[in-house]
């Protein structure tokens, strides 16, 4: 038996001017499947020759195989573009002639066409290939007590790692794909830009739960990221004829509004500023000294 949105490896058994056969191992031989030229890559295959072929249907819900290797497969979770919607839901390019289709009951938040997301495929009950946002319960936690893994994969605390944003908790924290493998969360006051499923974010792992998830952040390390916020600071200082109306009395929501920052990290490079000679502050904000 084949096995439809995986590799499966088949024997030709017949050949067509238009292409070839592949024994689907049902005994049957109106279960061949086509294997079309085009979808051969330019190999010139035989009888008796065996391929490692991928199953799918068609546009005209044919099982048919082909050589070219997808975006993904059934069972992967993998960062996929929109292409287009119709009434019945999403459709998203896996790499192939026909886009995968995205039910409106399996779209956690709305999908915007153009942009890429994570999905999971999956077999709907019709065994077609069909993708879901529904991606947390596919995802893993590290093993924090396999120390191979930890150190094979490089998931330490300080380390650099790129992830995408599946969700969103209800206390406003990101649900993070680290690797479209593993679970990572960066709390809600750990940004301070505005995030939406799908952005990849280069982030740096901050700790590592009990549980294995990843804790994660967009700031740089403390010390450089200070040192870049007082270079913005003064850089806004300037650009404004020596003076911002903004001191360490300003409220948290002008800083974030303006800097994009929590008010502990702006009060801590502005004192560095002040230490360094830089600017002085009064009752009415900034200058420079």
């Amino acid at each position: 038996m084949i096995n439809i949105g995986e590799f499966n490896k088949l024997e030709v058994v017949r050949t067509a001017e238009f292409g070839y056969y592949l024994n689907a191992g049902t005994g049957n031989t109106s279960d061949d499947v086509l294997l079309p030229n085009k979808s051969a890559l330019g190999k010139d295959l035989s009888i008796g020759d065996e391929v490692n072929a991928f199953i799918y249907r068609d546009s005209k819900d044919r099982i048919i195989a082909t050589l070219k290797e997808p975006l993904a497969k059934v069972g992967d979770v993998a960062c996929l573009k929109v292409e287009g919607k119709s009434k019945f839901g999403s459709f998203v390019n896996f790499g192939l002639e026909r886009d995968i289709l995205v039910p409106f009951k399996e779209q956690e938040y709305t999908l915007v066409e153009g942009n890429k997301y994570l999905f999971y495929l999956y077999l709907d009950k019709t065994g077609r290939i069909a993708a879901t946002t529904d991606i947390d319960r596919y995802l893993e936690n590290i093993d924090i007590e396999n120390t191979e893994e930890i150190q094979e994969n490089k998931y330490r605390v300080g380390d650099d790692v790129v992830g995408i944003v599946y969700g969103f908790q209800t206390n406003g924290s990101a649900m993070i794909a680290i690797d479209n493998k593993y679970r990572g969360v960066i709390l809600h006051n750990e940004y301070f830009t505005e995030l939406k499923e799908g952005y990849e974010l280069k982030l740096r792992i901050k700790k590592i739960y009990e549980d294995g998830k990843l804790g994660l952040t967009p700031r740089k390390k403390p010390v450089d990221e200070r040192l870049e916020l007082q270079e913005q600071i003064l850089q806004y200082i300037k650009k404004n004829d020596g003076f911002m109306p903004f001191n360490d009395k300003s409220s948290p929501e002008e800083i974030k509004r303006v800097f994009k920052q929590s008010k502990n990290y702006f009060k801590n490079a502005l004192g560095g500023l002040m230490k360094k000679g830089l600017v002085v502050q009064d009752e009415e904000g900034t200058r420079l000294k």
